[in-house]
């Protein structure tokens, strides 16, 4: 068994939509980035790549190449699920935290989980999402950002 933990964070800015866990969620604001932006699913990706020593998000999908550009997060997931398979290894759990002042994502969190449970083909009760706000401190708390937190365990197939 092995452990990879993984962290992203980014602006909110007008003008896009929020994708979190796969899920948008309506807002007045989105994510800025050269993706779809979803902190979780990328914090989730790192935690995968980090389990096998398979470096990070930014060194398999860098926000230099076009090709990533506006990606849907799921499909760069699924290619790092394929990553962590050619490695031998398969997910047996993922505790995972969102950090967002707004909006509050509590009515969102099992539509996440489902679409996560998903794509990545384990059990909905596998997966953990909390969300939590930073009592207005810092950037997340001053509703300038999101970031989000992950931890994944995995095991030989």
């Amino acid at each position: 068994m092995r452990i990879g933990m993984g962290y992203d964070i980014h602006k909110l800015c007008e003008g896009r939509n929020l994708v979190l866990g796969g899920v948008k969620i309506p807002y007045d604001k989105g994510l800025l980035g050269h993706s779809d932006a979803d902190v979780l699913i990328h914090a989730i990706i790192d935690a995968i790549l980090g389990s096998v020593a398979l470096r990070d998000i930014g060194y398999h999908f860098p926000d230099t190449d076009e090709k990533y550009k506006n990606a849907n997060s799921i499909a760069l997931l699924k290619e790092a699920l394929k990553m962590l398979k050619d490695e031998g290894y398969k997910i047996v759990n993922i505790d995972s935290t969102v950090i967002a002042q707004k909006p509050k994502l509590s009515n969102y969190i099992n539509l996440m989980r489902e679409t996560l449970s998903i794509a990545i083909g384990i059990d909905i009760n596998l997966i953990s999402i909390k969300a939590k706000t930073n009592e207005q401190m810092d950037s997340q708390g001053q509703e300038l950002s999101i970031s989000a937190n992950a931890i994944v365990l995995v095991d030989s197939i």
